[in-house]
């Protein structure tokens, strides 16, 4: 049986129901649209002209359910955006909404219309293609839902990485190559290859440990952010999970200490600056001086001060063992919330 693309779906739709029809996936990325005639709206015309609508444009039309629409909806007009009604075929598969087909009949088809199962059943067609498709299967993968990670398991079987040794790679800002598997500011590729392709994104990246079977890519997605986190603040511009050492000790590490609270606060950043440098090189003033360019007679005025803020003495090896790891976990947190 032939086998329709997206832009023959779109344009099976638009021709079935008389009106101009879009389609796109549940990000809202256009994917395809039919020949269009009549006004356009701004946000139809921007759907075309950037492939994709912006957040708030996404929320208004969540708002109304089509997210977990099962059967056509419609969405009303807004006159202050310019926005014109429209009918929303969700495209699913499975039981999930991978996307949307859009008609802009400001009203003129009723959802009783005897076209809609025909044009629902080209929507579902259009949603089990956008499910197939390598990057929409990897986005189910990364899912918090079971569901969504078992189909794409299955949709990914015969995917060369499902029976090799693969690794993540978090790379925000980069320019998913041709041929690699990956959506967003995820990557995933030969856990051998991995370090090497890394270094070709130009963007800082976080790489995870190896892994075998796909159905594990949302679990090595977490070691790739952490790794990301840590290439930020520390290692830059890429870090792999495997080299982290004691960096990954961190990752299970509660809110600050109460002691080291107080040390947290934007008003001490020089003080924080200086204990941690402190720590960083064993506590030797001599190197901490020289790394931070001030005098020594300041160093000890500084530390001083962070003894006299958190209670802790910089003599104590588990105080300062409790203050090292509390300041590494406050600056990945940091690179987290940026």
């Amino acid at each position: 049986m032939y086998e329709r693309d997206f832009q023959e779906l779109t344009d099976a739709v638009s021709d079935l129901l008389g009106a101009p029809a879009t389609l796109e996936d549940r990000d809202f990325r256009l994917v395809a649209f039919a020949a269009q005639h009549g006004d356009l709206d701004p946000v139809r015309l921007g759907s075309i002209l950037r492939r994709g609508s912006d957040a708030r444009v996404r929320a208004w039309f969540e708002s109304f359910g089509i997210a977990r629409a099962t059967a056509p909806l419609r969405t009303p007009a807004d006159p202050v955006e310019g926005t014109k009604a429209r009918l929303c075929l969700p495209a699913r598969h499975r039981g999930v909404t991978y996307g949307y087909v859009w008609l802009l009949d400001e009203g003129a088809i009723g959802l009783a219309d005897p076209r809609l199962p025909e044009a629902m059943e080209l929507a579902t067609e259009a949603g089990a293609k956008l499910a197939a498709s390598p990057s929409r299967a990897l986005e189910g993968l990364l899912s918090a839902a079971l569901e969504e990670r078992t189909a794409a398991a299955a949709l990914l079987a015969g995917h060369p990485l499902a029976g090799t040794s693969y690794a993540v790679l978090f790379a925000p800002g980069a320019q998913i190559p041709a041929g690699v598997l990956g959506t967003g500011d995820v990557l995933v590729v030969r856990a051998s290859e991995a370090r090497e392709a890394a270094g070709r994104l130009g963007v800082v990246v976080g790489v995870s440990g190896a892994r075998r079977g796909l159905a594990l890519a949302r679990e090595a997605l977490e070691e790739a952010r952490f790794a990301h986190r840590v290439a930020r603040t520390v290692a830059g511009p890429v870090a792999a999970w495997a080299d982290l050492g004691p960096y990954r000790m961190l990752t299970a590490l509660p809110e600050p200490d109460p002691a080291v609270a107080p040390l947290l606060d934007p008003a001490h950043a020089a003080l924080r600056e200086t204990v941690e440098t402190y720590l960083d090189e064993a506590g030797n003033a001599q190197r901490t001086a020289a790394a931070l360019t001030i005098h020594r007679q300041t160093l000890y005025y500084r530390l001083g001060r962070v003894t006299t803020l958190t209670g802790l003495d910089l003599d104590s090896g588990a105080d300062r063992l409790l203050l090292h790891t509390s300041l590494k976990a406050a600056r990945l947190r940091g690179a987290q919330d940026r």
